[in-house]
C-alpha cells in the first residue's frame, strides 16, 4: 500500500503555490524520486516573461539583440544602465574600438545616442552590443564608480589599461581633482 504523507506534503506544497496537481494511482510503495522538485518548481516559475530590453520605467527600452549581445545579457543590461544614469562618468572615458570613426566621443555615446533637454534618455547607440571593448570599458568603469573612485582615477586606470590600443576617442579629460558622485 502506498504511504500517503509524500502525496500529502506535495499537494499541500502545490496547492500553498496555486498550483493544480492530479494524483497517481499507481500502487507501487515508494514514493517517485522527482516528488521533491515537481513541488519546488512552481515557486521558482516567473508569472510572465519579462522583455530584456526593459531596464526601467524612466528609460526607453534597449536595442532589439540585447539577448544576442557578445557579454551575457545580465553585463549588458548593466552597463546601458550605468551609462544612462551616469554621463558624469563615461562622458570623460574613452572608448578603444575604433568608434571614434563613426563619430564617437567616449564610451558614453557607444551606449546613449540621444538625451532631451533635461537629460533623460531618448536613444540607445546598438553599438555596444557587438562590441566586446565597449561593454569592458564601461563595465570597468562601473565597478571602480561603484567601488567609491574618482572619475579622474577612472580615466586613469582605463587609459593605462588600454594604453597599446591603436584607436580612443576624442574623450576631454575630467578636471583635476573630480569627485564620485553617488547618485
Amino acid at each position: 500500500m502506498r504511504s500517503l504523507q509524500p502525496t500529502t506534503a506535495a499537494l499541500g506544497a502545490l496547492l500553498l503555490f496555486g498550483a493544480v496537481s492530479a494524483c497517481s494511482t499507481s500502487t507501487d510503495s515508494t514514493p517517485p524520486a522527482s516528488s521533491a522538485p515537481a513541488a519546488a518548481a512552481p515557486a521558482q516559475a516567473p508569472a510572465a516573461p519579462r522583455d530584456p530590453r526593459l531596464l526601467a520605467d524612466d528609460l526607453p527600452l534597449l536595442p532589439d539583440g540585447v539577448t544576442m549581445a557578445v557579454r551575457p545579457v545580465e553585463v549588458v543590461r548593466a552597463t546601458y544602465e550605468f551609462a544612462a544614469r551616469h554621463p558624469e562618468v563615461l562622458s570623460y572615458v574613452p572608448c578603444f574600438c575604433g568608434c571614434e570613426r563613426g563619430g564617437h566621443k567616449g564610451n558614453h555615446d557607444c551606449f546613449v545616442s540621444s538625451r532631451d533637454a533635461s537629460g533623460r534618455v531618448t536613444g540607445w547607440e546598438a553599438h555596444a552590443l557587438g562590441c566586446e571593448i565597449c561593454i569592458d570599458v564601461a563595465q570597468r568603469a562601473m565597478q571602480m564608480h561603484n567601488a567609491g573612485a574618482s572619475v579622474a582615477a577612472i580615466r586613469t586606470a582605463i587609459d593605462k589599461e588600454y594604453a597599446g590600443s591603436p584607436f580612443q576617442t576624442p574623450t576631454p579629460k575630467p578636471r583635476a581633482g573630480g569627485t564620485h558622485d553617488h547618485q
